[in-house]
């Protein structure tokens, strides 16, 4: 017997450790929308987008150099080629588009809809195979969410609702490409190499789409683009993919079902936008639901 526990000490050491990651990768996310509206009040959000992925991939490389990290091999090219364009280019971008549309308390309960796009692509790009009752609770969860979105008004704001609902789509992808390399590269070693494969784009176009004049731009818009730069687009991914990879990426996924809780209170307490019983109330559910999928989640 004390054999047995020893031998199965490091898996649940392992997944443990993979859920206090992807906890921490979470609250780090729930920010991004409250800072990306911030910013997007006063930047174009095509600029936005650029310099976010080039302030973090200047970053990336220097700590690449400075960790002196191995450089991907050949078959790690498309896999980081597809992290770059869903959680890199293709989710912020998205999101702050539709931030022009809609509230960011409203495209955060979107959010409830990313644990179930990133199990199933764990499915398709990373091998897992959860069992049936985790794929009732996810939907169940998701479910809640597309129907409290319909319910205050999708027709309202649709151009708003459709970016993020592609954003939802690709960002599953990147999360799930990402967390499946990160197996045999690193967690920060994704992130970190797929903002370098971008910076070679993203640099010139950033300085090709800069405003004119960047005077009478508020200390709170710099302070937006410097969090999602820097927390958002860097530092989170080195813990949530460590997290995926340890933890599994359908189950460990299940935590964002957390980020529109963290994200709604700071949109009310920083934005002072409304956030109606409605609102917390999905949040509710989906947390339940998280709870119970994350016990089929293998």
């Amino acid at each position: 017997m004390e054999r047995t526990s020893n031998l199965q000490n490091p898996t649940s050491e392992k997944n443990l450790s993979g859920w206090i990651n992807g906890f921490i990768g979470v609250v780090i996310f729930s920010a991004s929308l409250p800072a990306t509206k911030v910013a997007v009040l006063e930047f174009d959000p095509v600029f936005l987008t650029l310099a976010r992925a080039s302030i973090a991939g200047v970053l990336a490389l220097a700590l690449l150099g400075l960790f002196k990290a191995r450089r991907p091999q050949r078959i790690h090219l498309l896999p980081l080629l597809i992290v770059a364009s869903g959680v890199v280019i293709g989710f912020p971008l998205l999101t702050a588009l539709a931030l022009q549309h809609v509230t960011s308390a409203h495209t955060i309960v979107f959010l409830g809809l990313l644990p179930l796009s990133t199990a199933a692509f764990a499915v398709m790009r990373g091998g897992e195979r959860p069992r049936p009752a985790f794929w009732l609770f996810s939907v169940l969860g998701s479910a809640f969410v597309v129907g409290y979105a319909f319910s205050q008004g999708l027709t309202a704001a649709p151009e708003g609702d459709i970016l993020m609902l592609l954003a939802v789509l690709i960002c599953g992808l990147g999360y799930a490409e990402g967390a499946k390399l990160s197996r045999t590269l690193g967690g920060w070693q994704v992130i970190s190499w797929a903002l370098v494969l971008s910076l070679p784009l993203m640099a010139p176009l950033a300085w090709l789409w800069a405003p004119t004049s960047f005077t009478g731009i508020s200390p709170p818009a710099w302070f937006g683009l410097a969090y999602i730069s820097v927390f958002s687009m860097l530092i989170g991914f080195v813990f949530w993919y460590r997290g995926l990879a340890q933890g599994g990426i359908a189950a460990v996924g299940q935590l964002q079902l957390l980020q529109p809780f963290f994200g709604l209170a700071l949109a009310a307490t920083v934005l002072h936008e409304t956030v109606s019983m409605g609102m917390f109330g999905v949040t509710a559910v989906v947390i339940m639901c998280v709870i119970a999928a994350r016990k089929f989640a293998r």
